[in-house]
């Protein structure tokens, strides 16, 4: 059988370059703004492009479950992917009221695949910073990693 893995880095948020540190710090002001009245799990995401523009999303629940729409599917779907400006990277955190164990946050498969679809439009990768409230920080530096086995156009 064969075996799969992949290179990532991990670290404490304050050992990151400076705007890194702002990405992750905007990625923590969108779960702010999050809408989960039924989980108080609150995720935010927040992606810089080539000229610097940082855009945020967040997580909406919805008492029709699965209605709602995660932090990054939220974030990709503001963005103008026929601009020409790339997306960098992203980064997620998220804030709940457990006080349990705060490993960082992973993208669910749907926003693997979102994330993904962006990085294969625009044929460049996508870093992907994953955070945690206590300052761990996951750094994965190509999104296919995260989904090796991807669905694309080319099975279409």
């Amino acid at each position: 059988m064969q075996q799969f893995g992949f290179p990532y880095q991990q670290s404490l948020k304050a050992q990151l370059p400076a705007h890194i540190q702002t990405l992750i710090s905007a990625a923590e002001a969108a779960a702010d703004t999050a809408y989960a009245p039924y989980s108080n799990f609150k995720v935010g995401a927040a992606l810089v492009q080539t000229d610097g523009t940082i855009l945020t999303g967040s997580n909406h629940e919805n008492a029709a479950f699965p209605a709602g729409i995660c932090a990054e599917r939220a974030l990709f779907g503001s963005l103008n992917m026929g601009s020409g400006n790339k997306v960098l990277a992203i980064a997620i955190a998220y804030k709940t009221e457990n006080k349990d164990r705060h490993p960082p946050l992973s993208p669910c498969g749907i926003c693997r695949q979102t994330i993904l679809e962006a990085q294969l439009h625009q044929q460049q990768p996508i870093a992907v910073y994953m955070s945690s409230p206590d300052g761990q920080v996951i750094l994965v530096e190509d999104a296919s990693y995260l989904l090796p086995f991807h669905f694309s156009s080319e099975y279409l």
